[in-house]
């Protein structure tokens, strides 16, 4: 391989390339010192997705008549029209079984639903010992998911930040991340840290993290609604640049002030403007009934991000 092919070069020709099937067997390799901005060439393209999230309450419902899986989720997107599915890691069965990843793959083709992604809830602002190991463990796992199924990335989470400066839960975060990456890269899988809560709560802290993190396998799951600062907006534009996938939420409350629905204009101008390309899965939590609500809200999304 040549010397010279570094963490740009890498992210100008993969990322280009799509979020389709990832390479597997490829590694990462580690000359750069930290992440820069994605460099995608051509022009902004975005294509929508689901987040299961969506229907948490249904997934987690306890009347069997009434509860779903995510087989149904899978349905749900191709009755919508959509061309993709966010496989949320909460809802996978415990152990997950490769007899039972096959058979959701099978369902993935016969419905025409590629798997945009799926998650995992890990924390590593853990000191290392055990039960960090756990946490890597756990997201190894995941990554072994998403590369099985053909899901582009998995979703990872920062974590708390208890009984520890936040330079050291960021120190921790970044062992975590990077050793996972490194793994992710081998399965041809991207980590995207999600801005959330813990350590992710304020744009600065995650963006440390992303730039410290040597592999190109890394980068940000933007959220459009987690910022609860003064200018949430002002955040998703500082982190647009570094975003392998986005969750579109239809709400956003900036500090001191009351939830309201979010400027889905802005949003997405911000994501063209950083040349965003991939996914963007929508992530209902408002408080309307998920089924009742969410296929409006893709009709809207639809039409924006076809605009």
């Amino acid at each position: 391989m040549n010397k010279a092919w570094n963490r740009r070069d890498f992210l100008k020709t993969s990322l280009t390339a799509g979020l389709g099937v990832a390479a597997a067997g490829l590694a990462a390799p580690r000359q750069a010192l930290a992440i820069e901005p994605l460099k995608r060439s051509g022009q902004s393209k975005m294509t929508l997705s689901l987040v299961g999230y969506s229907f948490r309450k249904y997934f987690t419902e306890k009347d069997p008549a009434k509860k779903i899986t995510l087989f149904d989720l899978v349905d749900f997107c191709a009755d919508q029209g959509l061309s993709a599915a966010e496989l949320t890691g909460y809802y996978f069965p415990k152990p997950v079984t490769e007899e039972y990843l096959a058979k959701l793959k099978h369902h993935l083709h016969l419905r025409g639903v590629h798997p945009s992604g799926t998650s995992v809830g890990n924390n590593f602002t853990l000191p290392k010992g055990p039960k960090r190991d756990e946490q890597i463990a756990m997201t190894k796992k995941f990554i072994d998911t998403a590369a099985f199924i053909g899901a582009p990335y998995v979703r990872v989470f920062g974590g708390a930040v208890k009984d520890m400066s936040i330079d050291e839960a960021k120190k921790n975060c970044i062992e975590g991340f990077e050793e996972c990456a490194d793994y992710a890269g081998t399965k041809g899988v991207f980590l995207g840290l999600e801005n959330d809560q813990g350590i992710t709560t304020e744009a600065r802290d995650v963006l440390d993290m992303i730039k410290a993190v040597k592999s190109p396998w890394m980068g940000l799951n933007l959220d459009t609604g987690n910022y609860h600062t003064d200018d949430p907006y002002g955040d998703l534009v500082k982190c647009a640049p570094y975003a392998i996938n986005v969750h579109c939420k239809t709400e956003m409350k900036p500090r001191n002030q009351e939830r309201g629905p979010a400027d889905l204009d802005r949003v997405l101008k911000i994501l063209r403007d950083a040349n965003y390309q991939g996914y963007i899965a929508l992530e209902y939590e408002a408080a309307e009934d998920a089924y009742q609500a969410v296929p409006g809200w893709l009709k809207k999304l639809k039409e924006k991000v076809a605009a």
